[in-house]
């Protein structure tokens, strides 16, 4: 939690508590469902929490903003964003029933009331959102292709409708149809833990 707060410090009193919960939450369904890493789960707020909140960094979403949370797992990046951003809404897609259980019951018990998690397929989804985010899921070319008809055209953030990936490594193969579009922020940057380097926000319009 230290680091939330450092880097977050002017949360509420009720996004505190909602921060600090995750801890137990996590640790418990991780014990019945591998959602994280059993060698990971002891850096959830690293490594998973703070990294969701890399997004928030690049883009502060304004009230009334729909996102899409693609592939979210147990609620990745989606679940602290949502605690971020309390006036969003969210939708959490995965196509997995265990881990969308996982996410539904973790934002039920923080009271957490901007966050819907649906097991589906991306391509079965068929809402329109300002924005589509993801932690590596699949290679941005093949996100592109699903979630392109999912891009409301009507903007009303700082920056244009689109999708807000987050990725490591190597990203020249992956961005490279791309390159006068896409916005890309070294999560480093923002976040000075030596996990993050070479981790990135990518940022590409879909108008």
């Amino acid at each position: 939690m230290e680091e939330i707060l450092e880097y977050f410090p002017s949360l509420t009193e009720e996004q505190i508590r909602q921060f600090g919960a995750l801890w137990d939450l996590y640790r418990d369904w991780n014990s019945k469902i591998n959602v994280i890493s059993r060698k990971d789960i002891d850096n959830l707020y690293e490594h998973h929490v703070l990294h969701s909140l890399a997004i928030a960094k690049a883009l502060k979403f304004k009230p009334g903003t729909s996102v899409l949370d693609f592939g979210t797992g147990g609620g990745f990046p989606g679940i602290p964003l949502a605690i971020l951003f309390p006036e969003v809404s969210f939708k959490l897609i995965d196509g997995t029933g265990k881990k969308i259980l996982v996410a539904n019951s973790i934002a039920e018990s923080i009271g957490l009331k901007n966050v819907y998690a649906e097991q589906k397929r991306g391509e079965d989804e068929k809402g329109k959102y300002d924005f589509v985010v993801s932690r590596a899921v699949m290679p941005l070319q093949e996100l592109v292709k699903i979630v392109r008809k999912n891009i409301s055209k009507n903007d009303r953030n700082s920056l244009p409708n689109g999708i807000i990936v987050l990725k490591g490594g190597k990203l020249d193969e992956e961005i490279k149809n791309y390159r006068k579009l896409v916005e890309i922020d070294e999560i480093s940057t923002w976040f000075k833990a030596p996990w993050f380097k070479e981790k990135y926000v990518i940022y590409l319009p879909l108008v």
